[in-house]
């Protein structure tokens, strides 16, 4: 190979190196977001989920999150999960506008929740789980803006909404998309318990049946030793 080839080469090689190592360091923070799950619930429903905050930084310890709901779109209904070492305080906003639930009136709703007490050490990760609803059917995104603080002071706020089509912004509001329950969800439900009925049946009839054969298998047995000592015996069957 000649000196200029092989300049190309490494060239080449250093591009490449380069190009992967860019790759790298763009890809790295999408795995250390402040993230929700699931990401899709259905409109109207009462959902489960989790904020999974991560640490990002190398010397310091995660030691505050703060999760901001959307005042918007407020819930009527929160409830936080213990969460072993970390204590929840939980704020409330008298809403402007009362929510119409089954039990009535909800003048106030829950505007943030922050954990605080624990730690979340470098190369580690916590969750946080949430019971909230009833989800609002009046938009297709709900975003809760939150804030990350270290023990060094550092702050990194999770913030930003990415709007349709555009790239990710660096720091991302942890996201739900609502969907529309689907209208096949109640059928789908009854025909499994429907499913489930029959299979306790089943269990049912073949457990009688069991039994049944069993008591008959008893008799023949009892019918053959009594009729082999009649046989023993001289006497006619």
């Amino acid at each position: 190979m000649t000196t200029s080839r092989k300049r190309a080469v490494n060239r080449l090689a250093a591009v490449g190196a380069a190009t992967g190592a860019s790759v790298l360091l763009l890809a790295a923070p999408a795995f250390a977001h402040v993230t929700v799950t699931p990401t899709t619930a259905a409109k109207g429903s009462y959902s489960t989920v989790e904020f999974k905050v991560p640490n990002e930084e190398d010397n310091a310890n995660t030691v505050k999150v703060e999760v901001n709901f959307p005042t918007d779109h407020p819930l009527a209904s929160v409830q936080t999960e213990p969460v072993p070492g970390w204590t929840a305080s939980v704020t409330k906003t008298k809403l402007a506008k009362p929510i119409s639930t089954d039990d009535g009136q909800v003048t106030e709703a829950v505007t943030k929740i922050t954990w605080s007490g624990g730690q979340i050490k470098p190369g580690e990760f916590q969750r946080f789980p949430v019971a909230l609803g009833p989800l609002p059917t009046d938009t297709g995104t709900l975003a809760f803006k939150a804030l990350q603080t270290y023990d060094n002071n550092q702050v990194v706020r999770w913030i930003d909404t990415s709007t349709p089509g555009g790239a990710e912004p660096a720091h991302p509001a942890p996201t739900i998309t609502l969907t529309d329950a689907k209208s096949g969800d109640a059928t789908q439900t009854a025909a499994q318990s429907t499913a489930a009925k029959s299979s306790g049946d089943s269990d049912d009839t073949a457990r009688v049946l069991g039994v049944v054969g069993i008591v008959l298998g008893a008799a023949g047995v009892g019918y053959g030793v009594f009729a082999g000592r009649r046989r023993g015996d001289g006497s006619a069957v």
